[in-house]
């Protein structure tokens, strides 16, 4: 039975479903990415009415057909992988709030924005009686704010953590763990590529007598190896900065249970819709909110999740004394950004599949760093329910004005830093005489990373593409 889909002449158009003559195939299941030569393409008409994906990818008519056993002749397997898997019950958390009712019974459908600096009581003792848990009580918004726990409230949930509190960025999170679990003496190793700002703070660190070491090699015997006595924190990507690469969460928490060393996690890529790591036995879970929690680019926040115990160490040594406290308003844009989360999600995960595949195949890209194509398949089912929309590429003339070239052709795709909001982003790393801060940091010249946004996968294929006509 010839298979069915729709063809492009010029750039891939994805179906996503259970296609006639190829998912009933041997060796062609449900979830697999299939290439066939746009001569064997038919128009596809009408409802898809399945919920298995298959995608389909028309070659131009040049492109030889290849062969898979146990499939149609012309059908070539190019990737598997799962449809993302939300729990149901993160739906409901991002979605339902908890608010108060009045006298007669009606709720708001949005939390209240408490927009107050302290909080008054009755009589003095009560005041100081609020003082002795100043992490449960209301008292000086610095603290403790109602619009600002139940953004805290809903993260910790999906976390499946004890307790979560919010900060006003992604560093202030980072540095709220460092500040309230280590002291002078103390070793941290960083595991996979890390966030610059991260790397910079641990440099500052250094200072104050709190050292590190960076272990790119992802095997875990190079990590037990970077360990000494006096480590106290082991810090992950996964997927790491820049190149994507994914680690074995619950190998690293064992080996840190092992010898009694906390285990802290940058999880914002990936959100706690598509990966627990307290669930794999991580200790702590960092999330830079500015990203996909808030996902409109208009807010600033971070979040850190863990229990209850080390919560309240991060709380009275660096939380309140340090200041970097969420405002109730930016609390309640994040509330509203958890509303759309899992809709969000999928959009951004079919779009950055498409533009990555096209990246696959065409001749000027060396590299595709995404952990669709280049990771370990059953460590992904493991620990991974879900892709993003964050991933980068090389151009194989990796030139800084060939790199430069590409950028300034885009017209969807604009030119920031940042990610995970609705718009579609671009930005390098590189610069023209930074070749060997690159090689210490194991990224390659030409690297290109893209946040894909909501804009269609069709219309960002067709803007990368110009980009890559621009940098020939």
């Amino acid at each position: 039975m010839t298979p069915k889909c729709r063809a492009n002449g010029s750039f891939p158009d994805f179906v996503w479903g259970n296609l006639p003559g190829i998912s009933s195939h041997d060796g062609v299941g449900a979830g697999q990415v299939v290439t066939i030569p746009q001569a064997a393409c038919e128009p596809f008409e009408g409802p898809i009415r399945s919920t298995r994906r298959t995608a389909i990818r028309a070659l131009p008519a040049h492109d030889p057909p290849r062969s898979h056993p146990g499939c149609l002749p012309t059908l070539r397997r190019r990737v598997t992988f799962a449809p993302m898997r939300i729990d149901p019950g993160d739906i409901r958390i991002c979605i339902e709030d908890q608010v108060r009712r009045d006298e007669d019974g009606a709720a708001p459908t949005a939390v209240p924005i408490v927009q107050t600096s302290l909080f008054s009581f009755p009589s003095m003792e009560e005041l100081v009686e609020r003082f002795t848990a100043e992490h449960r009580h209301h008292i000086y918004s610095r603290g403790q704010n109602p619009t600002v726990e139940e953004f805290e409230r809903k993260v910790a949930a999906l976390e499946r953590g004890e307790a979560c509190k919010a900060f006003a960025s992604g560093m202030a999170a980072v540095s709220a763990v460092f500040m309230g679990l280590l002291r002078a003496g103390d070793h941290v190793v960083f595991y996979n590529q890390i966030y610059g700002p991260t790397l910079q703070l641990a440099h500052q660190l250094e200072r104050f007598g709190i050292t590190h070491d960076v272990v790119l090699d992802l095997e875990l015997g190079a990590l037990e190896d970077a360990l000494r006595p006096e480590t106290k924190l082991i810090w992950v990507e996964s997927p790491g900065t820049m190149l994507f690469r994914v680690v074995d969460l619950a190998g690293v928490a064992g080996l840190a249970r092992e010898r009694g060393i906390t285990t802290a996690i940058d999880n914002t890529w990936t959100t706690p819709l598509l990966q627990k790591p307290l669930k794999l036995g991580f200790d702590v879970v960092v999330h830079t909110a500015t990203k996909y929690l808030g996902g409109h680019s208009d807010v600033v926040a971070g979040a850190v999740v863990t229990d209850e115990a080390r919560m309240r160490e991060i709380f009275y040594r660096a939380y309140l004394l340090h200041g970097g406290i969420l405002a109730p308003f930016d609390a309640w844009l994040l509330l509203r950004g958890l509303r759309t989360l899992p809709a969000r999600l999928r959009e951004h995960e079919t779009a950055a599949l498409a533009v990555a595949d096209f990246l696959r195949d065409h001749p000027g890209i060396s590299e595709v760093h995404h952990p669709a194509f280049t990771g370990d398949r059953a460590l992904m089912d493991r620990q991974m329910t879900g892709f993003t929309g964050v991933f980068s590429f090389v151009l194989r003339d990796g030139d800084y004005g060939k790199v430069c070239g590409f950028l300034d052709a885009l017209e969807i795709f604009r030119i920031g830093v940042s990610w995970g909001g609705v718009e579609s982003l671009a930005l390098t790393p590189q610069r023209e005489n930074n070749a060997s801060s690159l090689e210490r940091r194991g990224l390659p010249p030409g690297l290109v990373r893209l946040s894909v946004g909501l804009e269609g996968a069709d219309a960002l294929v067709e803007d990368v593409a110009r980009g890559l006509e621009a940098a020939r």
